[in-house]
């Protein structure tokens, strides 16, 4: 059964007829990207990432000529931009290879979003190895118009969020009203070995089965790591979104940290929060979504202020073409404001762009 023949609680013909910003869509970077603009210094070393993927949409995700109209043809006036190959760059071992990687897409997106910059909102991929390189980029990529910036969701072992080594970049993404984005599929995490769809483990479950437990356990460290060691406590005016880890399982998790803080948090000393970890979330932390039955329910009663829904184009789970009868079907129900909130103003809001006019 396909994404529009499943539904949360009804079935629905009708599409919403509002202006719609997915914040959570991708480009896809060009064959040769890394290869052919790298410095010299790292030639023998460019990945040879790039090209079409053979079960994503074509055209405009390569094209920037291209995807305003197929912006159109989904009805969503603007799309907040992350890479598809690009991920791939911040799990790489060398330190300075990443980082040039890293300017040379943020190169190509700067001219991508150029051809829209209303519609198209650009987040700058950034090295952590080196946090004043990577405050150097982010201030660079800041004055030529990008939004926020993608980092690592799972750091490597000798560099936890809880380290000190990220306050830099902490205060600089605060100041500059940067959102620091944690997107799925990045970092020191099982992304680097994933072989989806090579048989059954030896539990008998599928790779894509387990995976299933692996991203979500690294979505749950990450932020506990980022709401424990008091990073919110610290910068209390940064502000991190969890890119398509998905809603459901939020509101639990923090409803079990609340209640341990609240039974044992205040007895023990050295601890560095002061708040219930759930005022961190709801003050600081937002989280997108576009294919999650259960958190389609809990949006009628939590999370209307954090929740951010996407289209996820152009990938092969994509809601593309069919993204108004997708918001129809599972957040109709919804009060006006509420929806409004969830497909447009928070995101709005969260990196301080304009609504724009209508996708014609």
């Amino acid at each position: 059964m396909g994404i529009i023949e499943r539904t949360y609680g009804k079935e629905t013909n009708a599409a919403i007829d509002e202006v719609l910003i997915s914040s959570d869509s991708h480009v896809i970077e060009p064959a040769g990207l890394w290869q052919k603009h790298l410095p010299k210094a790292f030639q023998d070393r460019a990945p040879d990432w790039g090209g079409q993927r053979p079960n994503d949409q074509p055209g405009g995700a390569q094209d920037k000529n291209k995807r305003v109209s197929e912006m159109a043809a989904d009805g969503v006036s603007a799309e907040v931009l992350y890479p598809t190959h690009g991920l791939k760059c911040l799990s790489l071992d060398d330190h300075e290879l990443e980082a040039a990687c890293c300017r040379v897409y943020n190169d190509w997106l700067i001219d991508y979003c150029s051809a829209a910059p209303e519609r198209m909102i650009g987040i700058a991929m950034l090295s952590m190895y080196d946090t004043d390189g990577a405050v150097k980029e982010l201030e660079r990529c800041r004055k030529a118009g990008m939004r926020g910036s993608v980092i690592w969701q799972v750091p490597p072992p000798e560099l936890p969020f809880s380290s000190s080594h990220y306050d830099k970049f902490w205060a600089a993404s605060q100041d500059l009203e940067m959102p620091v984005n944690l997107h799925i599929l990045s970092g020191h995490g099982y992304s680097r070995s994933r072989s989806f769809g090579l048989g059954d483990t030896a539990t008998g479950m599928t790779a894509e089965h387990n995976s299933v437990n692996s991203k979500l356990a690294q979505s749950v460290d990450s932020l506990y790591d980022l709401i424990y060691s008091g990073v919110l406590e610290r910068f209390p005016k940064l502000k991190v979104v969890l890119v398509e880890n998905e809603l459901g399982w939020i509101p639990f998790v923090l409803e079990q940290w609340d209640y341990y803080f609240k039974r044992f948090g205040a007895k023990r000393e050295g601890l560095l929060i002061k708040k219930l970890p759930s005022e961190y979330f709801h003050n600081q932390i937002y989280t997108t979504f576009f294919n999650d039955a259960v958190g389609g329910h809990i949006l009628s009663w939590w999370g209307q202020e954090n929740c951010m829904w996407s289209n996820d184009f152009p990938h092969g789970n994509t809601t593309w073409p069919h993204s108004r009868k997708v918001v129809a079907r599972d957040l109709g129900d919804l009060p006006s404001g509420v929806r409004a909130k969830l497909v447009r103003e928070n995101v709005a809001r969260l990196y301080n762009i304009p609504v724009p006019t209508a996708i014609q």
